[in-house]
């Protein structure tokens, strides 16, 4: 693989902190990396200096001749002046973009839904972040560095910026580097790892999964004051392996190894204590939504929708931007009145949401961190055990020196954890989170994760996070066409509704173009019965073809577990085997979609 770009002995620093020292690495071919590390710690900062946006102190990037470098950052640098369509494919001829398949997938995945004539500075901060990905990605790079790519797109748009990263260069071509908390997003598009603490930039191999792994092997090693940090990701390596085994099977790996460092990990959470002890907070009824309904004026947004909440459950709800679950939680809290049906909320609930407004935090803007700590004269029980509000901040990442500081000066992550912190001391027994992974690290996330495994109340959850979603909540719902559909297949199932809802709106829409109306015959346009029939046998072939070799990637995995970890040579050629039947159950599943598509 040839070499892209290179990094060589970069330092910089900031006054009173050391962000970068020594660090020497590089891009090559075909490379695909996460960056994670503590806010703070030098991620941005890394990308800046990489992609050339900043310039470091000491040492030197160099980039190979004729390698091109983009970057998406966290500014918003587009013209408010521009049109969208301008601001995306600037003054080229229309039949040149429009008849470039890449162009088309950008367009679809990300600007959808946004007039192509708008004036950007008349769009939200979360469309003008999706037009400036959408016209980095339309431009033909060979390195990208993205900073918080999956900022403003919903479950959906992040499931497909994944698959358009893994399939826009050919093997072993191009270079991608990527900042961001989402964790499953690292696992679904990196084959590395790099994490930046303490002024270093440490490897590892693999995604978010792998990157667990071996974090933890590498804390089990180190002195006693690691301690609790590698308990907390034993605890995350646990979960992977036994709530979602699938996000292991890529990375190079033991599997063995890591069945033995979880060994004696209890589940992440005792689901039949936690409903013991919410039913005897919350009594037997918590909220009931009978037929109810709600509309804006002449604008229905929710129908008939029936959901009775139970003591202790934890349900994350799904639906893009304007579907309703806003809405849904004003109901289940009471902040609305539903214009149809009824709702009925138990005598003894107390909720409390977690807003992205940080509203908890207006009165004590100008306090210190004690000082808002101490006001609250009680304690907080977490795994049957009570721990003080100053032990359940440093739990949540707050150092000594954190106490004497303003709340105002605190970083967003911060702030937003102090507002979790004030919530959870309120003791409320309904708890709603409003997108609460924003400005926060993948640590840090971890460990709320954690603080809400022993929480003993009913959890409703809306985020775009889908780690999130699967790591805290048992139950999924999507609140989609005005109603409330629960999810048994959890978030893929929302992706293949999802799916099958815009091949339903494309199809009808070619259809309204050609004056027929139909949007079956649309689907099924140009196909008689023999080829139909012809088409369906070959998807029952690749179905066949990609089972097959799912299995034969399995049983390679199997074998290298069970190989000599010493002989690299034999380890290498299993690995070999497992990167071409992979390459080749994705050129598979691609047909397969293909002919699925077409035939509606």
């Amino acid at each position: 693989m040839a070499h892209l770009l290179g990094a060589e002995n970069l330092r910089i620093a900031f006054p009173h902190k050391i962000v970068l020292d020594s660090v020497s690495l590089g891009l090559d071919e075909g490379d695909r990396v996460g960056i994670v590390g503590r806010n703070g710690d030098g991620k941005s900062t890394l990308m800046r200096l990489l992609a050339g946006r900043a310039t470091p102190d000491d040492g030197r990037v160099t980039v190979r001749g004729g390698v091109t470098v983009a970057m998406l950052d966290q500014t918003d640098t587009l013209d408010p002046d521009l049109t969208v369509g301008f601001a995306i494919v600037g003054d080229r001829p229309e039949h040149e973009w429009a008849g470039d398949a890449r162009v088309r997938d950008v367009l679809d995945g990300l600007v959808r839904d946004l007039p192509w004539d708008a004036r950007v500075g008349d769009l939200s901060g979360g469309q003008r972040r999706r037009v400036a990905l959408a016209a980095l990605l339309t431009q033909d790079h060979d390195v990208l560095f993205l900073d918080e790519p999956t900022n403003h797109l919903d479950v959906e748009g992040v499931a497909w910026l994944a698959t358009h990263l893994r399939t826009r260069w050919a093997a072993n071509a191009g270079a991608l580097l990527v900042v961001t908390h989402d964790r499953w997003f690292l696992d679904e598009v990196c084959t590395a790892t790099w994490e930046v603490h303490d002024g270093i930039v440490e490897p590892f191999e693999g995604g978010y999964a792998a990157y667990v792994l071996q974090r933890v092997e590498r804390d089990r090693q180190a002195a006693v004051v690691e301690q609790k940090r590698q308990n907390l990701m034993r605890k995350e390596l646990a979960w992977l392996r036994r709530g979602a085994p699938a996000r292991t099977s890529k990375p190079r790996f033991r599997i063995e190894a890591a069945n033995q460092l979880i060994a004696d990990v209890p589940p992440v959470r005792d689901t039949v204590e936690l409903a013991r002890v919410a039913t005897a907070r919350l009594g037997k009824q918590v909220v009931d939504l009978e037929g109810a309904g709600f509309a804006y004026g002449d604008m229905p947004v929710l129908r008939d929708v029936t959901w009775r909440i139970a003591p202790g459950e934890r349900t994350g709800l799904l639906g893009v931007n304007g579907a309703g679950k806003s809405t849904l939680l004003k109901l289940v809290t009471g902040e609305l009145t539903p214009t149809a049906g009824r709702v009925k909320h138990g005598k003894t609930i107390k909720v409390a949401t977690l807003t992205q407004e940080l509203a908890e935090l207006a009165d004590v803007w100008e306090d210190r961190v004690s000082d808002v700590v101490a006001s609250y004269r009680t304690t907080y029980v977490s795994g049957g055990k009570e721990m003080t509000p100053g032990q359940l901040l440093e739990r949540l990442g707050f150092t000594n020196a954190h106490l004497s500081t303003q709340v105002k000066d605190l970083s967003g992550g911060q702030r937003r954890r102090l507002q979790l912190l004030l919530i959870l001391l309120d003791e409320p027994n309904v708890l709603v989170l409003d997108e609460p992974t924003n400005d926060m690290d993948t640590d840090m996330l971890a460990a709320i994760e954690d603080l809400l495994d022993t929480w003993p109340g009913c959890l409703l959850v809306v985020s775009h996070d889908r780690y999130l979603l699967e790591r805290v909540t048992d139950q999924q719902y999507a609140v989609t066409d005005g109603t409330l559909r629960h999810l048994p297949g959890g978030v893929d199932e929302y992706l293949a509704i999802r799916a099958a809802q815009r091949r339903a709106e494309d199809a009808a829409a070619r259809g309204a173009a050609r004056g027929d109306g139909g949007a079956a015959s649309a689907a099924t346009d140009g196909l008689s019965g023999a080829e139909r029939r012809e088409l369906t046998k070959e998807v029952g072939a690749i179905e066949r073809r990609m089972t097959k070799l799912e299995n034969q990637v399995a049983k390679v995995h199997a074998d290298m577990a069970a190989h000599d970890q010493s002989d690299f040579s034999g380890l290498a050629g299993l690995q070999a085997k497992i990167t071409a039947a992979e390459a080749e159950l994705a050129e598979a599943e691609e047909r397969w979609l293909e002919l699925t598509e077409l035939l509606g």
